[in-house]
């Protein structure tokens, strides 16, 4: 009984029928089907690869500008510490220069020595220019917390929440805060 619908051809010609045709073809070796599935899955192995490829360029492109950038830092605020440090110094000679008086700075065996204070001032003021070392402005500012410390509030018919006192000049150093500036802020008077 040969039906021409379900007869499938054999390599020699001679027609076979659908049962006939699926034994023989569970039958076959393993391995006839398998090279297109090999195929695939080299090419999803290749794509997967080629991705982790693009994410490790991009992970050592993110790391080298990180470093990069650390050395940067590390370059220009290397000397914070003793940045830091020598701000009470520009402190002291402030307070030394302020609490010399008029008569004092006029007097003739005074005047050398505020002179040589007026000179050592203006040289270390050079020195945190040259280094990037910049006083915060405060007076008659509005507080600003990343760069202004209040300390009390004064009775003032200024703006609430304007600075109107110093207590101790703020810092910075570059972009970086060296020493918020300690400050009075006005508060409505009473």
């Amino acid at each position: 009984m040969t039906n021409t619908e379900n007869e499938t051809p054999v390599e020699d010609g001679t027609p076979l029928d659908a049962e006939t045709a699926e034994a023989t073809a569970a039958d076959a070796p393993a391995g006839e089907g398998e090279p297109q599935d090999e195929a695939v899955k080299l090419a999803e192995q290749i794509a997967s690869l080629q991705q982790d490829l693009l994410y490790a360029r991009a992970e050592t492109q993110n790391v080298t500008r990180r470093k990069d950038k650390e050395i940067a830092d590390a370059h220009a605020y290397a000397a914070t510490k003793f940045a830091r440090d020598i701000l009470s110094v520009a402190d002291n000679l402030g307070r030394a220069l302020a609490a010399i008086g008029d008569e004092q700075r006029e007097d003739e065996k005074f005047k050398p020595f505020v002179a040589g204070l007026e000179a050592t001032e203006r040289e270390l003021m050079s020195v945190f220019e040259r280094h990037g070392i910049t006083r915060i402005a405060a007076i008659g500012l509005p507080l600003d917390p990343n760069q202004h410390q209040a300390m009390l509030e004064v009775p003032s018919d200024k703006e609430p929440g304007t600075i109107v006192q110093e207590m101790q000049a703020g810092y910075m150093m570059k972009d970086r805060l060296l020493r918020p500036a300690m400050v009075g802020v006005a508060k409505k008077a009473d």
